[in-house]
Order: C-alpha cells, then structure tokens, then sequence
C-alpha cells in the first residue's frame, strides 16, 4: 500500500493517510495518486473483509 495506514477500533475501521504526499500522475495524466491499497486487500485482523482504496486530486 501506498501512504495508507489502517487499524480496527472496535468494529471501526480507520484509515489514515498523510494528504501532504504526492506518487505521481496516474496513467491518463489526469490526476495525481495521493495514497492507494494498490487493489483489493484484506482489512487488518480479516480474511473475509476487504478494501479498495484510491485518493488522488486533480492534474491542472
């Protein structure tokens, strides 16, 4: 994973990502990758629960 940290608190998931970071543009050239799970990936503590993950803000 790219700039994602997760942990469970009870039945909550958190998530947390650092919004200073930068990975580049994606592969259009339209936005820029903030943070991504890089696919779908088990939840911490899981099997059955997953999570896909893409942040990323606009090229101008």
């Amino acid at each position: 994973m790219k700039n994602v940290t997760m942990s469970i608190d009870g039945n909550k998931l958190l998530i947390e990502i650092d919004l200073s970071q930068n990975f580049g543009l994606s592969s259009s050239g339209k936005s820029i990758c903030i943070a991504s799970s890089e696919g779908n990936k088990a939840v911490p503590g899981t099997e059955d629960i997953k999570i896909g993950l893409n942040v990323y803000r606009p090229n101008k």
